[in-house]
C-alpha cells in the first residue's frame, strides 16, 4: 500500500489558494492509487513548538540516557518523523510569506530533521526512494522570466532542505499571482483552472 503524506502551512484554511492545490493534488492522488492511504498534516492545527533548550537538550542525548522530559520534549518531533518515515510520497502546500516559507512549515522541517533517523551522522540523507511535489502560492510571481525570479528563496531552500534528507525527486507547481483573487480580479475557480493540469501532471509524472 503506497502512502501519502500532505503538509500543508496556510492559516487560511479553506480559502487558501494552496490549501485548494492541495486538495485537488489530494482528490487525483486517491483516484490513482484507490487502496492508498492519506495521512494529512495541518501545521496550523497543530500544537508545533519552535525548538528551545529543552528540546535540543533531548535532541543531544541518546536515546537510552534521555529523562521522561526529554522525552516528552521530543514527542511530538517523533509522531511527526513517524508520519515522514512512513510515506512514500509527500505533498507540501504552503504560501510564499516575504519570499520564503511560513515560519510553521520552517519549524515542521526543524522538527523532523533528526541526527540518526532522517539523517544520518556523517550528514548523509536517509530519506531517500521518497517522491515531494511542492505546490507554491504567492502573491508575486517567481518563474522563469520573472524580473524578481531571483528572489525566489523559498523554492531554492525547500529543494536544499529535501535534497539535504535525501528526497531528490521533488516537483515543484507554482501559482504565482494569487493577489488577483483578494483583488476581486478572478475568482477562486477562475484561478484555479490552468492550475490544475499541472497538479495533475504532477500526480502521475
Amino acid at each position: 500500500m503506497t502512502n501519502l503524506l500532505v503538509i500543508e502551512a496556510s492559516p487560511r484554511g479553506k480559502n487558501s489558494v494552496s490549501h485548494n492545490m492541495a486538495a485537488e493534488y489530494v482528490d487525483e492522488w486517491r483516484h490513482a492509487n484507490p487502496n492508498g492511504k492519506v495521512i494529512q498534516r495541518d501545521l496550523t492545527r497543530t500544537a508545533l513548538k519552535f525548538t528551545d533548550a529543552p528540546w535540543l537538550a533531548a535532541y543531544f542525548t541518546p536515546p537510552d540516557k534521555q529523562s521522561t522530559e526529554m522525552k516528552d520534549a521530543l514527542k511530538l518531533s517523533d509522531e511527526l518523523v513517524e508520519e515522514l518515515l512512513n510515506a512514500d510520497v509527500v505533498v507540501i502546500g504552503t504560501p510564499v510569506y516575504n519570499y520564503n516559507v511560513p515560519a510553521v512549515l520552517k519549524a515542521w522541517f526543524d522538527h523532523v530533521v533528526r541526527k540518526g533517523i532522517t539523517l544520518g551522522f556523517s550528514g548523509e540523507g536517509l530519506l531517500k526512494g521518497k517522491r515531494c511535489t511542492v505546490l507554491l502560492a504567492s502573491g508575486g510571481v517567481y518563474t522563469v522570466g520573472s524580473p524578481i525570479r531571483e528572489r525566489d528563496i523559498a523554492t531554492q531552500w525547500l529543494r536544499l532542505i529535501l535534497n539535504v534528507l535525501g528526497i531528490e525527486n521533488v516537483e515543484f507547481v507554482a501559482a504565482g499571482g494569487t493577489k488577483v483573487i483578494d483583488l476581486g480580479e478572478q475568482s477562486r475557480a477562475e484561478y484555479m483552472a490552468p492550475i490544475i493540469p499541472l497538479i495533475r501532471e504532477a500526480v502521475n509524472p
